[in-house]
């Protein structure tokens, strides 16, 4: 069986699924029922001065049928005392001494406040910090969270206050409000942080009760911004993801992967993509810690399949196979095949490439019912058609080539070819 045990910066846990920082971390009751489902480690909820949460925290976003495609909360750090996380943080950690612990921290913004958390938490035993450089909410506004990942400058300022005092790992949480990560991800690893960690929560309303014409969640007439997270925000997450671990500068230093991760399938992708760990937040709150039970056993199945001995085998295969529009080849060209004994005759197909796209599909009227194939002169293989198919493997794309060489848009521009054709 493979070995899926994780090594982030020498904090070895038996699998490389971790909780992130957020309500399922906030005490040990949660995160002993989590050790005790096996998840690998966990990212205590965030420490700092005492803060007041309001009522109600949490909205959300259904599609099609599914709930909570996507998540938002306007909870801010632990409200809970800090001693009390701090001897319980302890408790953990001689309990399950071979999980992950790592502590979310966001001190006030002077050095002092910084050095004196620091060492209040490195007594627990912890084995690491997590800087959160991201909350869009409530901290942002005293000048904290995301309004620290948000200036690169002010970004380096604190991890260099916080690489003075602390003798154990340092992991930044980059905040996802931004044009780009890279630059604020840069100035941390140049100030010293050993890991980055992303993204955070992405700024959003999920939407507006149509009676009362108040936003979600509603606190007493009102709302405010809140932090949007779970399966709608993967795609986002794996592009910043990306742009850390192709950066030369941030590509150096650990990366723990965050948002949207629901399955082993979605680990995976961000680990293909540079992620050494994952963190889980979502998931969890809408199923319960045992979902990690099926993360662990699709893992080991997909690497004893795929032949991977180690998860550094594969990790950060897929980044190199990301790159910028002007290199693909234009030359590589797929036609759409459909399979007449698969298809159900819904006509979706049809309609999306009529409708929208390139008219590339035939219709033939018949009874008892019509068919459609496909009119390759016209065909660009953009997709189209497979992805609105509800039949699995009806359509498939095939390789076509409109030449055998590689030729990307800056050889084709300067060998001046006529556009007709390609």
């Amino acid at each position: 069986m493979a070995d899926i045990s994780a090594n982030f910066l020498g904090i070895k846990s038996p699998n490389p699924f971790w909780l992130a920082s957020a309500p399922p971390t906030d005490k040990k009751y949660n995160v002993l029922r989590a050790f005790e489902a096996g998840w690998g480690g966990v990212v205590w909820k965030t420490l700092g001065s005492q803060v007041k949460n309001v009522s109600s925290r949490y909205s959300s976003v259904d599609f099609n049928g599914g709930r909570v495609m996507g998540f938002n909360n306007i909870e801010l750090i632990s409200d809970r005392p800090l001693d009390i996380n701090l001897k319980e943080i302890a408790e953990c950690v001689k309990l399950f001494p071979d999980r992950a612990m790592i502590v979310s921290l966001m001190a006030d913004n002077d050095k002092e406040s910084w050095h004196e958390l620091i060492k209040k938490v490195e007594d627990t035993g912890a084995h690491g910090f997590e800087l959160n450089f991201g909350c869009p909410h409530g901290m942002t506004e005293r000048g904290m969270g995301a309004a620290v990942g948000q200036d690169p400058v002010i970004a380096k300022m604190v991890v260099e206050w916080v690489m003075e005092a602390a003798t154990i790992p340092v992991i930044t949480k980059l905040t996802p409000n931004v044009h780009s990560v890279v630059p604020t991800g840069q100035a941390c690893v140049e100030a010293g942080t050993n890991a980055l960690s992303l993204i955070n929560t992405i700024q959003s309303v999920t939407g507006i009760d149509l009676d009362t014409f108040v936003p979600n969640p509603n606190v007493g007439g009102k709302s405010a911004f809140g932090g949007y997270c779970g399966p709608a925000v993967k795609p986002i997450a794996l592009k910043m993801l990306t742009t850390i671990a192709q950066n030369p500068v941030t590509g150096k230093v650990p990366i723990s992967g965050i948002g949207g991760i629901s399955t082993w399938k979605d680990a995976v992708e961000f680990m293909l993509l540079g992620s050494t760990t994952v963190q889980v937040c979502t998931a969890a709150m809408k199923h319960g810690f045992r979902i990690v039970e099926d993360m662990i056993e699709g893992l080991n199945n997909w690497m004893d399949e795929k032949g991977f001995r180690t998860i550094n085998d594969f990790i950060g295969k897929s980044v190199n196979t990301l790159t910028n529009w002007e290199d693909l080849d234009i030359n590589y060209h797929i036609i759409a095949r459909i399979d007449q004994d698969k298809c159900i005759h819904c006509g979706l197909c049809y309609i999306a490439c009529e409708d929208t796209s390139h008219q590339s599909i035939n219709l033939a009227y018949g009874k008892p019912y019509n068919t459609y194939s496909v009119k390759e002169e016209e065909c660009v293989g953009c997709n189209l058609c497979k992805l609105v198919c509800p039949v699995e493997n009806c359509i498939t794309m095939e390789v076509h080539r409109k030449g055998e060489e590689y030729l990307n848009w800056k050889e084709f521009q300067r060998q001046g070819l006529p556009l007709n054709d390609h």
